[in-house]
């Protein structure tokens, strides 16, 4: 149950009198993943609960949409009923992209993508949901602009669109009135602070509890995937310093020592390592530590102190200072996490 004080219900009451409803469009296509659209759907739906609970008038109105309209499969095989895409009467609305592997098609439709570009020109909130940020990309409403979207398909968004601004690291990105959520789950992150936006923190915290997710989950997506902190490559000055730094991980081991160890100069080393992985060799090192370290707290059954030992850090400290920094969490959250 929620707890609210006289206080809050009466400037809840008051706010919610001259409120008009919300409408969140969410959109959807063959082989959408099922969780980037029912998770912001029951964040909305939570909170019309909310305020139903207090007697107040529900602040959002909910659709699932589609370019046909009925029924929708999923990649999950679970198929949804949706209305077909609104024509009008989208001002003021939250329109919510979708990810999943069926965005390639979407992409590929020239007609829905020209939807999404005239919709944003009406709607009070463009968003996206994991790969949902390729179909804003496609649409040309991320360019030049920061963006997020899953971390295994940041790299590919980049690539294919070079003129936004990817951020690996970051849970949702807000840009104006366009808005970009990491994979899956965050989603439903995204949608929170939309409901903290509407309807202010205290119902977006109510939402929460009620969902028992956090209302801002510590750190980044990097503590999802040890691939974004080593970012290793078998091919090029990546590949050979990485193989050569894995045996000397707990030694200390400075930047004319990598170097030496390539027959490079120090010079070429930070030229070519920054070419292939925007990092120094410093900064290489330091990633290659901490993934050693994610490494050690996901699997072995060892202390904080050894982990730093194992991992080449040293000291608790210097580990510490390092998850911080780099993903945000310290090393117990980050075991007790996925450990």
């Amino acid at each position: 149950m929620s707890i609210r004080t006289a206080g809050d219900h009466k400037q809840e009451k008051s706010s919610a009198a001259s409120r008009k409803p919300v409408d969140i469009w969410v959109l959807v296509y063959p082989d959408f993943l099922l969780l980037d659209a029912t998770g912001p759907v029951q964040v909305f739906s939570t909170a019309n609960d909310d305020a139903r609970e207090a007697g107040l008038p529900q602040p959002y109105r909910i659709a699932l949409i589609s370019k046909e309209g009925g029924a929708v499969r999923s990649c999950s095989g679970i198929s949804v009923l949706t209305q077909r895409l609104p024509r009008g009467a989208m001002r003021g609305a939250t329109l919510m992209v979708s990810g999943g592997r069926g965005s390639e098609s979407l992409l590929a439709d020239a007609a829905s993508i020209r939807w999404v570009t005239k919709a944003h020109q009406t709607v009070a909130r463009t968003c996206s949901v994991c790969t949902g940020a390729f179909v804003l990309a496609q649409a040309g409403l991320l360019d030049q602009r920061p963006a997020v979207t899953h971390w295994q398909d940041a790299d590919q968004l980049q690539q294919r669109y070079p003129t936004v601004q990817v951020q690996c690291d970051a849970i949702y990105v807000k840009d104006g009135s366009i808005y970009t959520s990491a994979g899956i789950t965050a989603g439903i992150d995204l949608s929170l602070s939309l409901v903290e936006e509407d309807l202010g923190r205290q119902v977006a915290q109510r939402v929460a509890k009620r969902l028992v997710v956090f209302l801002k989950r510590p750190g980044g997506q990097r503590q999802y995937s040890s691939e974004l902190l080593a970012q290793a490559s078998d091919q090029g000055i990546t590949g050979e310093l990485t193989q050569w730094l894995k045996p000397r991980l707990k030694q200390t081991v400075g930047v004319e020592q990598m170097a030496t160890g390539l027959a490079l100069s120090v010079r070429t080393l930070h030229r070519k390592l920054r070419q292939e992985t925007d990092a120094s060799p410093a900064q290489f090192l330091t990633r290659m530590r901490l993934d050693a370290a994610c490494v050690l707290l996901e699997r072995a059954p060892v202390s904080i102190k050894q982990v730093a030992r194992q991992s080449g850090f040293g000291s608790e400290y210097n580990l510490r200072c390092a998850f911080a920094a780099n993903l945000g969490v310290v090393p117990t959250e980050y075991r007790s996490r996925f450990g």
